[in-house]
């Protein structure tokens, strides 16, 4: 008889945590801004923020992999990452913000691969059913971003630390409903985790991905500064973050169904030539709303489909026995060296060539994602569920 699996539990977790970046990603560099930060500076901390991906999701993961305990580790990771987020009530100073962000990301930065990796254990033969899941933390992400984004309007932006404080409350406590499941240990494993990391395609898969997400670099931390530029509100701006989340959740629900007949290997090339159009169409067009917001929509592909596509080659790579190792390297290479690296360039490039260049040069970085991926990535993986 199969385990019930806790549908809204998992979903909610996702919920909330993507409530709270919601609330931090869009306005984070605003508040940065206002506080006095200059765009070099507020690229730091992006970088110091994404930076801390590039060690601990690894940490957490060999801990998790050992102990086959994922959820308690999550509980630990949330309850000290909305404790050291309140740090930034404290004081303003740059130094500050730089300790309070390197404690806070190192424990926040850990909790979202270990639920990867527990959602799929949870999952068990079902990986499938991840995608109808994960979506509701798009749904989260929409209604924060939309929310927030209208209050700022109202309201002075010192009020957003205290606003996120209190989702990282909430993620805390879902992490408590949620419950714990038992896993294949590391030790159990007939190979051995490097031996799958040195493989070619397995380094290749991981040099894609971090192209990808350093090319989303100026997009997480100068998108909305990049929109104030022209002139949109902090309304406005809130729901085209929005539309990129809605053009997400419609992925999540298709994705059930595209992974029967369509291999993760064209997603992968379709999800990276599309990620060089988005880049170009926002370096270009910004002022032009249309054209803006066909490029929001493109999110759709360039993370979305992207990401869906990456945890179940994750899944196919690395098996049961290191799945928390997996998740925490694809995390920690993609989204925090590959993100650090976005958040430094970006951040020091924006003053001295200007908004346009940095997202054509994300443009390039795409193109070289999807050349890699065309040589390397995929051939040998057939549909999804053919794979699993």
């Amino acid at each position: 008889m199969k385990a019930k699996i806790p549908y809204w539990r998992l979903s909610g977790f996702y919920f909330f945590y993507f409530a709270t970046l919601g609330g931090f990603v869009p306005y984070w560099s605003l508040y940065l801004k206002n506080d006095g930060f200059s765009a070099a500076q507020i690229g730091e901390l992006t970088a110091l923020l994404v930076g801390t991906k590039v060690i601990a999701p690894n940490l957490w993961g060999w801990i998790a992999d050992h102990t086959g305990k994922s959820l308690r580790l999550i509980r630990i990771a949330s309850f000290f990452a909305m404790l050291l987020f309140a740090g930034f009530l404290y004081q303003k100073s740059f130094q500050w913000y730089a300790l309070v962000t390197v404690g806070f990301s190192f424990f926040w930065n850990a909790a979202l691969p270990q639920f990867e990796a527990a959602t799929l254990h949870h999952l068990k033969d079902q990986p499938h059913r991840y995608s109808h899941i994960r979506l509701w933390g798009s749904i989260g992400f929409i209604g924060t971003v939309s929310g927030v984004g209208y209050l700022l309007d109202l309201y002075p932006i010192d009020l957003l630390p205290w606003l996120i404080v209190g989702l990282l409350g909430s993620i805390w406590l879902i992490s408590l409903l949620t419950p714990e499941v038992s896993s294949a240990r590391a030790s159990q494993a007939a190979v051995g985790v490097w031996q799958i990391v040195r493989q070619p395609e397995v380094i290749a898969f991981f040099l894609v991905y971090l192209l990808l997400q350093a090319a989303h670099g100026p997009y997480y931390a100068f998108f909305s500064i990049y929109l104030k530029q022209y002139d949109y509100s902090t309304t406005m701006i809130g729901m085209l973050w929005s539309l990129g989340a809605g053009a997400e959740i419609i992925v999540f629900i298709l994705m059930r169904k595209l992974l029967k007949y369509v291999s993760l290997r064209r997603i992968l090339l379709v999800s990276s030539l599309l990620s060089v159009l988005r880049w170009l169409m926002i370096a270009c067009y910004a002022q032009d709303m249309t054209l803006l917001l066909c490029a929001q929509i493109l999110h759709a592909a360039t993370f979305g489909a992207a990401h869906v596509a990456a945890i179940h080659l994750v899944q196919n790579y690395f098996g049961h026995h290191h799945q928390g190792k997996g998740q925490a390297l694809y995390s920690s290479l993609s989204f925090g060296l590959g993100g650090m690296l976005g958040g430094l360039y970006s951040g020091y490039a924006w003053d001295v060539y200007g908004g346009q260049l940095v997202y054509a040069f994300a443009a390039l970085l795409s193109a070289l994602a999807y050349i890699i991926a065309v040589i390397w990535v995929g051939k040998g993986k057939a549909y999804c569920h053919d794979a699993l």
